[in-house]
């Protein structure tokens, strides 16, 4: 039991960073039905300038919970310019091309931004250091860590404060207009440009936050890093019902547990045939179910729809 409780833990953690993807993933899509696959790059280049901004302050005493904050934030600056500048330079001029256009063109900037992050921070892997306590903290066989309890408060407050933002703010009410028909809402003074700008830099801003809670969980950040944890958040999202705030973090931490007990269990299960490292199968079988039994995903409602 120990263990089954261990895994729990780990993949409420892991289903929390799914989360805090998949809700920019989610937000863009409520909105102007647009895949953002360059998503994941957005979360790397958070976690990077993370790293370069530690690592220019690591020997100046500065207490590591400070050095993490301070790197938060300017990853947040960073990361939000980086999607503002995307969605105006490659996504606007295309929002009223076919369908196929943008998600091409989504796809060709996740490699651009890959790219030039290997050129910037150079390809080899670069250990994060650890900026918060690394003691376990026991609970009573199974143990988590202050980055990992961090991790999930912050999943919690964001999804909180999104619900806020989104059903009581004037923005949130124009986010649900510009979502339900755009060209109306703009007749009823909304600008649609600016809330898919606002959109964007949201986005970025969670993704920003979870690369850095990635890279103080994991230890280590790299060019290629945003690739999976990108993937598997669209999953997640599409898991929990694309364009539902409260979907992509049912998705995300849903998908966390599915692979963390299929970590856990997948080589006792199949007689060590599989190791956890195959653990991905149970994951996107689970995804497969859903969406043939209930295609709108788990929770299947659009922002839009609470217009």
């Amino acid at each position: 039991m120990e263990t089954f409780f261990q895994q729990i833990i780990n993949g409420l953690v892991l289903g929390s960073m799914y989360a805090l993807v998949a809700l920019g993933y989610t937000m863009v899509y409520g909105i102007i039905n647009l895949i953002n696959f360059a998503h994941g790059e957005v979360l790397m280049v958070g976690a990077l300038t993370s790293w370069t901004v530690v690592s220019m302050f690591e020997g100046s005493g500065a207490p590591g919970w400070l050095l993490m904050l301070i790197s938060v934030l300017v990853a947040i600056v960073i990361c939000a310019a980086l999607n503002f500048t995307i969605e105006k330079v490659a996504y606007r001029p295309l929002r009223d091309a076919p369908r196929l256009a943008p998600l091409i063109t989504a796809m060709g900037m996740s490699l651009l931004l890959q790219t030039l992050a290997m050129i910037i921070w150079k390809p080899n892997p670069k250990s994060y250091p650890q900026l918060l306590p690394t003691e376990p903290i026991n609970l009573g066989g199974p143990v988590i860590t202050v980055t990992q309890i961090l991790i999930l408060a912050i999943t919690a407050v964001v999804l909180s404060a999104l619900m806020w933002l989104v059903n009581r703010t004037k923005l949130g009410r124009a986010m649900r207009a510009t979502a339900e028909n755009p060209r109306v809402a703009a007749l009823m003074g909304v600008k649609p440009d600016m809330v898919i700008s606002a959109t964007f830099i949201i986005g970025a801003a969670l993704a920003a936050v979870a690369g850095v809670m990635w890279a103080a969980n994991y230890g280590t950040v790299q060019h290629s890093m945003g690739f999976m944890p990108g993937l598997k958040a669209f999953t997640a999202a599409v898991l929990g019902g694309i364009g539902n705030l409260a979907g992509a973090v049912v998705g995300g931490v849903l998908l966390g547990l599915i692979e963390a007990l299929g970590a856990g269990y997948l080589g006792d299960l199949t007689g060590g045939v599989l190791g956890s490292h195959y653990a991905d199968i149970f994951a996107f079988v689970a995804l497969i179910l859903v969406l043939t039994l209930r295609p709108s995903g788990l929770l299947g409602e659009r922002i839009a729809d609470r217009a």
